[in-house]
């Protein structure tokens, strides 16, 4: 676990920060021959951090495995070993120089699929998002019509008078009901024949 931990600090701090600055410098200065250098180094520790991340998986066991890679690393950066500059000049760019072609149209086909697989998920991204949505808008036009519907039987219960409560206010004049010269309800022959009869008694 410490020579894990020691390892990792010292990619960081020397494999990455420190040519990170001096590649800074080169560009600032405008120095080709120094450009050159960090661009071979740079392209040597992209190889290296792609590899480490299969080999800390299957290697971890090894004795002196991180020990191996911090060495590796001082390897690559020394001004006296020039290992990046080595490593680039024997094996990287002879390699990539005889497949440059098979890799620039592999390139090419992975950004045409991605960009053709991009549009088809967004297509069906699109259509999950309308059908969402036309169904989210008709349920809530089912309700409304629903709540509409049910306010207007209500309205229709109450004006057929069967049972249901009618609205508050003065009613209005019905058939059996006329009204008198004064406004007044004119009584029936035999509600006024009661009123006397029981006034007499």
């Amino acid at each position: 676990m410490v020579a894990w931990i020691i390892s990792r600090l010292v990619v960081l701090i020397f494999g990455t920060l420190y040519p990170a600055y001096y590649s800074y410098k080169a560009v600032k200065s405008k120095d080709i021959k120094e450009y050159v250098k960090w661009m071979m180094y740079w392209i040597i520790f992209a190889l290296f951090t792609t590899a480490e991340t299969f080999t800390d998986i299957f290697l971890c066991w090894f004795p002196f495995y991180y020990e191996l890679k911090i060495a590796f690393v001082a390897w690559l950066l020394s001004p006296y070993t020039k290992g990046s500059s080595l490593l680039y000049r024997k094996f990287v760019h002879p390699t990539l120089s005889s497949k440059e072609k098979e890799i620039d149209d592999c390139l090419v086909q992975a950004k045409d699929r991605s960009y053709d697989a991009l549009v088809h998920f967004g297509k069906r991204g699109l259509n999950v998002a309308a059908t969402a949505a036309v169904m989210a808008a008709s349920k809530g036009q089912g309700a409304l019509s629903e709540r509409l519907r049910s306010f207007s039987m209500q309205d229709l219960t109450t004006i057929r008078g069967d049972g249901t409560p009618a609205p508050p206010g003065p009613p209005p004049p019905g058939p059996g009901r006329a009204s008198g010269k004064h406004g007044q309800p004119k009584m029936s022959r035999s509600a006024s024949e009661s009123a006397g009869s029981s006034g007499t008694a």
